[in-house]
């Protein structure tokens, strides 16, 4: 069966999460990405966020590792929870696939379409630990 390894990353500043959506979807995600030869979970992790987003980000931890099979594809996907430390130097997507980004509230992620709805409840809980601090 084939593979296909990522990244993705749960970024929280001000009570907000980070997301994107990609060209002609109305569908958000995390921002999130392959694994490239020779990179890490984290550094993909850190990759894919500056290339969607151009925040550069640290990471706090991981948090969840998601296995499924996708169109007869075996999907395994980091999870992390980052840090923002820099302005967005704005989107520099290489493959052309984000169209926008933006902060939502925990109100809002409960309003939006979201490209992979089995994410929502790993990202409420992380926005909501976060609102607790």
């Amino acid at each position: 069966m084939e593979e296909w390894r990522g990244s993705a990353a749960i970024c929280i500043h001000n009570r907000e999460v980070l997301m994107v959506r990609a060209k002609g979807s109305s569908q958000w995600a995390v921002p999130s990405g392959g694994i490239e030869e020779g990179e890490t979970p984290e550094h993909c992790c850190i990759r894919e966020v500056k290339e969607e987003t151009g925040y550069t980000v640290t990471i706090k931890e991981e948090i969840y590792v998601k296995k499924v099979v996708k169109r007869g594809i075996s999907v395994t996907t980091h999870y992390f929870v980052v840090d923002r430390i820099s302005n967005s130097s704005g989107i520099n997507d290489p493959d052309q696939l984000i169209e926008e980004m933006a902060w939502f509230s925990l109100e809002g992620l409960a309003v939006i379409e979201h490209a992979y709805p089995e994410d929502e409840k790993l990202i409420e809980k992380c926005l909501k630990s976060q609102m607790i601090d």
